[in-house]
């Protein structure tokens, strides 16, 4: 059994302390509004309240968790190395860039892992598209095309999404940060990106000083080309990715959990069933089951903070492009 503290006990923070607590450990949270533990006390049962940050750092736990807004990661986490506890500290890695290498050089010199969740790395139909492509088996890709909307009002049912940090730009919001999955994802299946350029602003009526839709294209240094589509303001949830390569296409589509191959002959189709992938609460087990078995040294971490911090920098890239209408290095 090992020892926790979960930092900030919104959605993510209470579903990380649910299933650390199911896998039998035990699990700590706090949070600076009283009611929002109250309710991940209720929703996570046998998770218990610490008296506060520093105290629940002073129980020198094994592994932290800082799920707070983005704005507040590398603070938190830096606290968290100089209690000596491991780091898991939810995407993004931060809300800008700057603090984040000395954090990471503090946690190596202290010999404290650094951890960032990036769960879609866990889903087992995205690790089956990497698989597909480390395979061979369309060649060599030539261009993506990957798209994420969903409307914002509706992504927390029975809260005001006024109250989320994604509409404001202080507390490291707007939909190119919040959703750095996707940035994240074509880095890990198509390599180092080497420019991009990006068109992004606030076009909807929804409250916030955030971007609300961006489209980016970038320049793979394998010389593929890719673009991601992101926004707040799709009635109808979409996800999905389209691969190009010499040899065929591979599509991927994240609310059927499906994974298609197409090509090269026009009758040669290859459906990898969605129904086989686990329900949606899995790959957020493995996520913390990976962090723990980093813990105990059976794993090396799949994302740490220094890759997340490559994909933090391609936002503060895209958002440079947007503002000054021009391609911007990597």
């Amino acid at each position: 059994m090992m020892r926790f503290l979960v930092v900030g006990t919104g959605s993510i923070g209470t579903r990380h302390a649910r299933n650390l607590l199911a896998m039998g450990h035990e699990v700590a949270g706090w949070d600076t509004e009283t009611a929002r533990l109250d309710e991940a006390r209720r929703a996570a049962p046998g998770l218990r309240a610490a008296a506060g940050l520093e105290p629940g750092l002073a129980s020198r736990p094994d592994g932290v968790l800082v799920c707070t807004p983005p704005a507040t990661h590398v603070s938190v986490a830096r606290r968290a190395v100089e209690a000596g506890c491991h780091l898991f500290v939810e995407k993004p890695v931060a809300h800008c860039s700057d603090e984040v290498p000395a954090l990471l050089d503090s946690a190596k010199r202290a010999g404290r892992l650094a951890l960032v969740g990036f769960n879609l790395r866990f889903l087992p139909s995205l690790r089956r598209v990497k698989a597909l492509l480390d395979a061979g088996r369309i060649g060599r890709v030539h261009a993506a095309h990957a798209f994420f909307g969903f409307h914002l009002p509706a992504w927390r049912p029975g809260r005001s999404y006024t109250d989320n940090y994604a509409v404001s730009a202080a507390q490291g919001g707007g939909v190119l940060l919040d959703v750095i999955h996707e940035l994240d994802y074509l880095g890990w299946l198509f390599g180092e990106a080497t420019e991009l350029v990006c068109a992004a602003s606030h076009v909807s009526a929804l409250a916030g000083d955030t971007e609300d839709v961006a489209e980016v294209t970038l320049r793979f240094a394998s010389g593929a080309i890719g673009h991601l589509h992101v926004d707040y303001l799709r009635r109808v949830y979409r996800r999905d990715l389209e691969i190009i390569g010499a040899d065929g296409v591979i599509t991927w589509d994240y609310a059927s959990r499906s994974v298609q191959v197409l090509g090269p002959e026009p009758d040669r189709v290859e459906l990898h069933d969605g129904a086989a992938d686990s329900p949606n609460e899995a790959m957020y087990v493995a996520e913390m089951g990976h962090f723990v078995a980093c813990l105990e040294g059976r794993e090396e971490p799949l994302v740490d903070g220094w890759e997340a911090l490559r994909s933090l920098r391609m936002v503060e890239a895209a958002k440079r492009s947007a503002a000054e209408r021009r391609w911007v290095g990597l």
